[in-house]
């Protein structure tokens, strides 16, 4: 059972093929390129590697209009060298998942151009149509400001469709049975080929009916039950875990009241709650947010992240506190997006500042549930604001200071690589930081070690502590007999946690332990933007007694 449940004490990281490492010369990552690296990944105490669209697509919108779900697209190689990679995962321990994009497809999909084609091809069904553009098809846009409408006009088809991302992407009917049956050999298929599991992408759309006629969406969640029982059958172990960008109040739906339909969640409340957090060294929003996302299924896990590959959504915030957020992360428009979030990459919106970094991955590596860490943050990556949208980040992973970071030995690259300024590769890249032991990257492989070797945080139940000072999260865990507890100061300024409690408390990270005095008070100096992790008990307890016991004033 413990084998099956893999993913609750997993790390995952996250990498796009085309733009982590180049075999050929081409300019353009690939699976071989991406098969060298498992050594670093496996490394940095990676356990699961999740890969963005890889298939074949027009890349109109970074891989997710594809074109073809049974196929690797040829810029990043063959089937075979997917099969491969995933072989050589397996051997380092690794499980392999992968994006799963199919609310839409691309406009140049076979499926979409025969049902332009021909009104009675088996595809016209298969998208969402009108005769007539609907009243509504100016509402519900996914990136308001930048696309116009959610129905576009097909001059063959003769014919409205429609597409809850950009035109170039028209939204399957996933209501149709056909459609249905097509999802589940799509995933059976890559099952076949290696895959422990699925990233579902914008689940809520995927589930939701659809039509010109539809004024308020019913989410169909059957739908993911029967995806969660094609997985178990086909592969015990193997899950989905859902991009649903929801209120707390409809997580269990999701979830499932006993766990029946999606195994993770990424938590979208906690995440933007926890840049509040940073911005206004207030960990309230914070913690009420962690016991709203408190209850879920036994099996059930939450995915905890700081950045990933779209924006930083700030949609669930109050005004207030996304302005708030913005002035402390995002001050200029250009680095704003969709009126709703930040495009920037975690080091630069926190200044560089390498106390402020620690704080933040503490923090996630912390909270209840799963960590899933974004390629080139454990390196301190930073962003290319001149680049659109949502590409800033999307640059190309930085290995060395040889030309191009060291992605690819090609003249030009297709990615973009950061050269100039701070972050760039001559800089901030992988060869430098190995060579120094204070390095992010040491420090990044240091506590995910650690946080592997903590199962509470992902297994146990947590409370969050009371303290009198508000800019200080304190999180305690237990599971099996073992407790843990968590300080984080959100503060540019010191501080003292001073709580009650009997045990003595275990640094795991340093020599910082504690024991309480005669009134059973602990009491913790935590510097500006301080951490501490400690196990509580003797367990792992190395401070000798004539050390705990040695009065302060002949302490040197």
């Amino acid at each position: 059972m413990i084998n099956d449940l893999w993913y609750k004490n997993a790390i995952v990281y996250c990498l796009s093929v085309g733009t982590f490492q180049d075999s050929n010369g081409d300019g353009i990552g690939d699976f071989q390129g991406l098969g060298r690296r498992l050594d670093y990944l496996q490394g940095l105490g990676v356990t699961a590697v999740w890969l963005m669209p890889f298939q074949t697509s027009p890349c109109k919108d970074g891989g997710y209009d594809i074109a073809d779900y049974y196929n690797v697209d040829p810029r990043y190689g063959t089937l075979g060298d997917f099969v491969e990679f995933t072989h050589a995962a397996h051997q380092r321990g690794m499980r392999v998942m992968i994006d799963l994009v199919v609310n839409h497809t691309s406009n140049r999909h076979p499926w979409f151009r025969d049902a332009c084609r021909d009104p009675s091809s088996k595809y016209r069904d298969w998208y969402v149509w009108s005769d007539t553009r609907p009243a509504n098809a100016n509402e519900g846009m996914v990136f308001p400001g930048v696309q116009k409408s959610t129905w576009s006009y097909e001059k063959t088809a003769k014919a409205w469709y429609f597409h809850r991302f950009f035109d170039f992407q028209p939204d399957l009917d996933t209501s149709n049975p056909h459609v249905q049956a097509e999802i589940l050999k799509i995933m059976g298929f890559w099952i076949q080929l290696g895959v422990s599991g699925f990233r579902m992408d914008a689940v809520p759309f995927v589930i939701s009916t659809k039509g010109a006629g539809v004024t308020r969406p019913k989410e169909q969640f059957d739908m993911l039950r029967s995806f969660r029982e094609l997985l178990q059958w086909r592969q015990g172990d193997a899950i989905i875990l859902a991009e649903a960008n929801v209120l707390p109040k409809d997580d269990m739906q999701y979830f499932g009241s006993d766990g029946d339909r999606l195994q993770m969640m990424f938590n979208f409340q906690v995440n933007q709650n926890l840049f509040y957090a940073l911005a206004s060294a207030d960990a309230r929003p914070l913690a009420k947010a962690l016991e709203k996302t408190k209850s879920r299924p036994a099996t059930a896990q939450w995915a905890q992240f700081l950045r990933n590959h779209d924006e930083l959504d700030l949609g669930r915030l109050t005004a207030s506190q996304r302005e708030r957020v913005f002035a402390e992360f995002g001050p200029d428009k250009n680095m704003q997006l969709y009126e709703r979030g930040i495009r920037r990459r975690l080091a630069p919106m926190l200044r560089n500042d390498r106390r402020r970094i620690e704080l933040a991955y503490s923090l996630m590596l912390t909270l209840p549930g799963t960590p899933v860490l974004r390629y080139g943050d454990e390196i301190g990556m930073g962003d290319d604001l001149i680049l659109p949208e949502r590409e800033c980040a999307r640059t190309t992973m930085q290995w060395s200071t040889e030309r191009f970071g060291g992605f690819t030995a090609a003249r030009r690259s297709h990615g973009k690589a950061i050269s100039d300024g701070p972050f760039g590769y001559r800089h901030v890249n992988v060869a430098q930081q190995r060579r120094d032991p204070g390095s992010l990257l040491n420090w990044m492989e240091r506590v995910i070690r650690m946080r592997k070797e903590i199962p509470e945080v992902s297994w146990g139940d947590f409370e969050v502590l009371p303290l009198d000072d508000n800019a200080v999260l304190m999180m305690r865990y237990r599971w099996r007999g073992n407790a843990t507890l968590f300080l984080h100061n959100l503060s540019e300024e010191p501080c003292e946690a001073a709580f009650t409690l009997p045990d003595r408390l275990t640094n795991v990270l340093s020599e910082d332990h504690s024991r309480p005095d005669d009134r059973g008070q602990h009491h913790i100096m935590l510097e500006p933007y301080g951490y501490r992790w400690f196990r509580e008990g003797g367990l792992g307890y190395i401070l000798e007694r004539q050390e705990i016991d040695e009065p302060a004033s002949q302490k040197a």
